[in-house]
């Protein structure tokens, strides 16, 4: 079976597979480009606990024998053993990636390395369950989390991701938790970016690393304007996330707060004020204080988890919450200035969502949902079909595990629709 980017497929259901093998393979443009496969051994709350937990060219076992990498002379090959019946309760997931060493040193790119392919095969039997080509979606980044080795009600799974990053190794180990300074086994990753930091001294003090991110963040949101000429665009814009009992996960593991940065790097171009407005909900809502880049750092846990007024994790109910965004726009701020709506949800939509949609779009508002989770999203999917409406005042847009996809990706799916929008309800006198 050959998957495609965001496919999932059972690995032991049905099946009796106790070690599994994941065989790489790749092309390179130039001779010197070194590539390496690894994976990361992640908790539930998708964190590498431990370095040993790591496993790549520098440690190539853990620690149990239970996962194992081999990669062959010829450096365009490698193999990964999982002994998927082995592995201890507090792996939840293994990360598999591939990136290239010393990419920052040398100046390589995922643009020297062409037909990346991964195999899952049967280790006893030599039987290739599935097969995935990626790379395609990545140019410029320096690593790529191919796919992901999951429990799921008891049993494994496979997700096809295809994300890139950029940085090699060294961004992945600290996107999943680890620290580069304090491990000697980490000595050899941590040398690529050993130059950067001695050249430019980072301050220590706690706003640095938020700050940091989102200046990132502010640029890559430019660039994406300028593709889609939105640069002179003016808007309100506004985050709604989904707090209901499933998503618990999510905030506990800081994918949320993630989340909120990158809709504030938006923002901070369309406002004027560089303000985002916050709504959360569950069956009830409630219309947070709005982030700015001074409040950003722990605002999700300051303002959402210990705030005891908040109501959390209970079922979703939608249409309030959208009521409560229109009386905002329309009534108590009444402004002609488009307003940009950025919906964060992990299934179960309410079907009454579709006459809210329809209502409004006589209204400056663009709702944007996205879709995260492995949910069906089956009232989300037929936003672009409703019908009533004067213009299409609705996209959806849907990833399995957000956290993977990248920068550059978000923001150009994210603000694909809303130039469209924009164009369209200026022409209906919506937008002058």
């Amino acid at each position: 079976m050959k998957l495609s980017k965001g496919q999932k497929i059972d690995i032991t259901k049905g099946r009796t597979i106790n070690r599994l093998t994941l065989s790489f393979g790749w092309e390179v443009r130039q001779a010197d480009v070194s590539v390496d496969a690894s994976v990361f051994l992640l908790s539930k709350d998708n964190r590498c606990m431990r370095d040993e937990d790591l496993i790549f060219y520098g440690n190539p076992h853990s620690s149990d024998g239970t996962v194992v990498y081999a990669q062959d002379g010829s450096g365009k090959h490698g193999t990964l053993k999982v002994a998927l019946s082995s592995l201890p309760e507090r792996i939840d997931r293994l990360a598999v990636t591939v990136s290239i060493y010393e990419s920052v040193k040398r100046g390589h790119t995922m643009n020297d390395v062409t037909s990346l392919y991964v195999k899952l095969m049967d280790d006893a039997s030599g039987e290739v369950i599935a097969s995935y080509e990626c790379g395609a979606d990545v140019n410029n980044e320096t690593a790529i989390v191919v796919g992901e080795l999951y429990r799921y009600q008891g049993e494994w799974k496979f997700s096809a991701i295809g994300s890139g990053f950029y940085g090699g190794l060294e961004a992945l180990v600290t996107h999943y938790g680890l620290e580069l300074e304090q491990s000697e086994g980490m000595a050899e990753v941590a040398a690529a970016v050993e130059e950067v930091v001695e050249q430019k001294p980072i301050p220590v003090v706690e706003e640095t690393p938020i700050r940091s991110t989102i200046d990132l963040r502010k640029k890559t949101v430019e660039i994406v304007l300028k593709k889609k000429q939105l640069t002179d665009v003016v808007a309100r814009v506004g985050v709604v996330l989904d707090i209901s009992g499933s998503m618990q996960q999510q905030y506990r593991s800081g994918i949320v707060q993630d989340v909120v940065e990158r809709v504030l790097a938006i923002a901070c171009q369309f406002d004027d004020n560089a303000t985002l407005d916050v709504w959360i909900y569950d069956n009830e809502f409630s219309r947070m204080p709005s982030v700015t880049e001074h409040s950003l750092q722990g605002y999700v846990t300051k303002q959402i988890l210990d705030n005891p007024f908040v109501h959390k994790f209970g079922r979703n109910n939608e249409p309030p919450v959208m009521e409560d965004i229109i009386r905002k726009y329309t009534v108590e701020e009444d402004s002609d200035t488009p307003v940009y709506i950025i919906f964060i949800n992990d299934g179960g939509v309410q079907r009454s969502i579709q006459k809210v949609i329809t209502r409004s779009a006589v209204l400056p508002i663009f709702w944007q949902f996205v879709g995260i989770g492995d949910s069906s999203f089956e009232v989300l999917k037929k936003l672009d079909t409703m019908q009533g409406r004067i213009v299409d005042n609705a996209n959806f847009i849907h990833w399995d595990r957000i956290e993977h996809v990248s920068d550059e990706e978000l923001y150009d799916k994210l603000l694909n629709e809303f130039p469209q929008w924009i164009r369209e309800a200026k022409q209906k006198r919506i937008l002058r």
